[in-house]
């Protein structure tokens, strides 16, 4: 597999505060896997472009959009937005820049580049709704991706599967009345954000395209598989997606200290495989991976390592 990698200093750049979890060392981390052999020569380096804000607006209010950069350009040092998220000055433009970063990733798979990509940005995306911050998150790097594949690419059946340990609460309302999309989201519940719960199903002509998997605290790799293995394949196999995103948290570890989880980096190599036989039968082996949470240094960079070792497969 050709397998890309969209990552870029800038990134660092975004600052959400003293002590805050979402830091730019997790990066900084990263950067230091892909620097080793064997990434260096495996991946293929995409350089992102900032998302221009007609893409952005398919998955966000305008107003939102505007109240975010009034209020970053306002700053001096960092400030919270939310309860959650800190910003500075630089955040909105670094966070159309991790928008962006999605947005080139799937041009170049869409071009034939490559095969498969893994998006190394921040600040993350799948708790920003259409019109609020929330969980770290200013823009929905996975939604807008999605919203892209489906008007510039003419994608229309887009599968989004989000393994993050945290509920993507923005990601299912910003499709949730959409057939269109096949939202699947693999979680710790009941935990924050407080939504995901199994009968969380979709609205009006979406009904049955959102599909909440809820896992109970110190679940395992074995629960986590089986899940894979008994929901989210006959799922896939039922809907066919065209194009596969992963909202690729690796906050599930077992080290992870903002969740209750016991998983395993290893098993980040099995969901990715699992996701490649999807998109071998249905999406010419399209997929873009999107880095979401993930705290400990240590076990995202082994965890990383391991979704890597599945997409390059």
């Amino acid at each position: 597999m050709r397998t890309g990698l969209v990552c870029h200093s800038r990134y660092k750049e975004h600052d959400a505060g003293f002590g805050h979890p979402e830091r730019a060392e997790r990066l900084e981390t990263l950067d230091r896997l892909f620097e080793e052999e064997p990434w260096n020569e495996k991946l293929v380096r995409v350089l992102p472009e900032p998302a221009e804000f007609r893409w952005i607006e398919l998955a966000h209010s305008r107003e939102y959009i505007e109240l975010i950069e009034h209020k970053c350009s306002r700053i001096v040092g960092t400030a919270y937005i939310d309860p959650d998220t800190g910003v500075c000055s630089k955040s909105l433009e670094i966070a159309k820049l991790a928008a962006g970063g999605v947005l080139t990733a799937i041009d170049e798979v869409m071009d034939g580049g490559i095969d498969n990509c893994f998006c190394a940005v921040r600040p993350p995306g799948h708790h920003a709704g259409i019109d609020y911050s929330k969980g770290f998150c200013l823009i929905n790097n996975i939604a807008v991706g999605a919203k892209y594949l489906r008007e510039k690419h003419n994608i229309d059946r887009v599968a989004i599967v989000d393994w993050d340990v945290h509920h993507g609460n923005g990601t299912q309302e910003i499709f949730y009345d959409d057939p269109r999309l096949l939202y699947i989201s693999l979680h710790q519940y009941p935990f924050y954000p407080g939504t995901g719960a199994a009968d969380d199903t979709g609205l009006g002509a979406g009904e049955g395209y959102t599909l909440n998997i809820p896992m109970p605290a110190a679940s395992t790799n074995d629960d986590w598989l089986e899940a894979f293995e008994k929901i989210i394949v006959p799922s896939l196999d039922d809907y066919k997606p065209g194009f596969i995103l992963i909202s690729a948290g690796f906050d599930g570890h077992r080290e992870d200290p903002l969740a209750f989880m016991g998983l395993t980096e290893d098993v980040y190599f099995y969901f990715t495989d699992i996701l490649k036989e999807i998109a071998a039968k249905y999406s010419n082996d399209r997929i873009v991976s999107v880095l979401e949470g993930g705290y400990n240094l240590t076990a995202l960079k082994v965890s990383v390592e391991n979704h890597l070792k599945g997409l390059i497969k």
